[in-house]
């Protein structure tokens, strides 16, 4: 399997706190330029804390915590993790920045953030690993294409390419193949470069041309998900595993995809959502059914992915 490049050999060396770059917001960042031993390289890609002895002291805890739990699939510690950070304020935008870092916002999540934190502390607590080494090790190696940070383009942004690279490297099982009547969709996914104002990274031209790279190879992108209308059946319902990741169908030109949530099972089985709220301003847990919140918010079904 390939190797990550970001913390290869996990031997940390030291770590050195590089001069403050301008956020997109204006603000200082500080940047953790973290340097591994045995490593292909000297000097690794910076790594943006919020609160860097918050919250490292945080993933460490935990990762202690879900070691010390009894869960039985890697699903259930997505959940478990998920359940962590419920009340935890919405925040839109915290991944932007004038570089690209790995930046890492315990305190502030939206929809992506907030599965990807889990899904990240999960993964590592499944290899029965403890350090927040291992945990931001996990968290590149999800969010950007072949597990490596390598600039703005090689983030997974669509969640289409989110899915077919971390599939592909075998991080999570594209699971909506397992479900009764599994549906097709067929849509070009280049939102991005369509509307280019409103990602100032895209000024850039170079940056651009990489991203629009990224789109053509999902022109009439075919793939499964599960209508809207079929969520509420019992043998559908009954297919929903804990922890599994959904991603919500938009019917916007140029995207599969426009939220992004966690089931959690209630006692009789029906799956709910845990998700970072816009409207609610925070991490929550729906009270209604799944099948429910997509037919409220106009959905027209769900992806299904589940992690191996």
């Amino acid at each position: 399997m390939y190797m990550n490049r970001f913390l290869k050999g996990i031997l940390i060396a030291a770590i050195a706190v590089v001069p403050a770059v301008a956020g997109a917001t204006g603000q200082n960042e500080n940047v953790a330029a973290v340097k591994v031993a045995a490593c292909d390289r000297a000097d690794l890609p910076g790594v943006n804390f919020h609160d860097m002895a918050r919250d490292t002291v945080r993933i460490t805890e935990l990762l202690k915590k879900g070691l010390r739990e009894d869960t039985r699939t890697p699903g259930q510690m997505v959940a478990l993790m998920g359940r962590e950070f419920l009340g935890t304020p919405y925040v839109a935008h915290t991944l932007e920045g004038s570089t690209e870092l790995l930046r890492v916002n315990l305190d502030e999540l939206d929809c992506s953030t907030f599965m990807e934190t889990a899904v990240a502390l999960a993964m590592t607590v499944n290899e029965r690993r403890s350090s927040w080494h291992d945990y931001l090790r996990n968290l590149e190696r999800i969010r950007y294409r072949s597990g490596v940070m390598d600039g703005y383009a090689s983030r997974l942004h669509y969640v289409a390419d989110w899915v077919s690279n971390n599939v592909y490297r075998g991080n999570v099982l594209d699971a909506a193949l397992l479900f009764p009547d599994t549906d097709y969709m067929v849509k070009t996914i280049d939102f991005m470069s369509e509307h280019r104002n409103l990602y100032p990274a895209l000024a850039d031209s170079a940056t651009l041309e990489a991203i629009k790279h990224v789109e053509n190879g999902y022109v009439n992108h075919r793939f499964p998900y599960i209508k809207a209308s079929r969520l509420g059946r019992r043998d559908v319902m009954a297919s929903f595993r804990d922890g599994d990741m959904v991603a919500f169908m938009t019917n916007m030109r140029g995207l599969d995809v426009s939220h992004w949530g966690i089931v959690v099972l209630d006692s009789d089985g029906v799956p709910h959502v845990m998700h970072a709220s816009s409207s609610g301003g925070k991490v929550v847990l729906t009270d209604g059914s799944l099948a429910d919140f997509v037919k409220r918010n106009g959905y027209p079904g769900v992806r299904v992915l589940r992690l191996r």
